[in-house]
């Protein structure tokens, strides 16, 4: 079957796309080949594009990364055109800009690969929000080491030294908020029932 020179040239971009992606995240083809079931020689000839990618060595890759599939295959961004959200590199770090506009708070989503695990605190004027959407985020703070699990969330000064990335196991994929000094998170919720817990108005 032959196919388009546009199809013809998203499919000879899958493989590096996959190395990648596979250097961002810290992982060994051996490691990929034990979470995907896939054989470590198919992983590489998929990556040097030996072999042709198909749904069913792509899927696991997928899921494996846990991004969305067309990102592996380079498909074209729907929605609307104006809008494109641009993952970057910054400092061995996958970061994808959440806010469109600017403004006091900005919000990122970040991947820190498994080797970012060494701690080198550092301060800046602002206040941070940190939410753990998948993995183990270590965090410094000060004379604080803690590590924070899957849905788990921390705030800070950071005029206070810190540092926060990967345990070394796995990497860990965040959100993050990040506002002026002295401004917060702000969340709204119902008023509990005075008496409810037995606590005093």
């Amino acid at each position: 079957m032959e196919h388009t020179p546009v199809i013809a040239a998203a499919l000879a971009e899958v493989g590096p796309r996959l190395k990648r992606l596979r250097s961002q995240f810290g992982v060994t083809l051996t490691g990929l080949a034990e979470t995907t079931g896939i054989s470590k020689s198919t992983l590489s000839r998929l990556e040097s594009g030996q072999r042709r990618p198909s749904l069913e060595l792509l899927l696991p890759i997928a899921q494996a990364y846990r991004v969305p599939l067309d990102e592996l295959v380079g498909a074209p961004e729907t929605g609307d055109p104006r809008v494109r959200l641009t993952a970057r590199q910054v400092n061995g770090r996958t970061v994808l800009p959440l806010t469109r506009q600017p403004g006091s708070l900005q919000a990122w989503k970040v991947i820190i690969p498994a080797a970012q695990h060494e701690p080198e605190p550092r301060v800046h004027e602002g206040y941070e929000w940190l939410y753990v959407l998948s993995g183990r985020l270590r965090l410094v703070l000060g004379d604080h080491d803690v590590v924070l699990g899957t849905g788990e969330a921390a705030e800070f000064d950071t005029r206070l030294p810190h540092w926060f990335g990967s345990t070394g196991e796995q990497p860990v994929e965040i959100l993050s908020i990040l506002g002026r000094q002295g401004e917060r998170m702000h969340v709204r919720a119902r008023p509990r029932r005075p008496g409810a817990d037995g606590a005093q108005p």
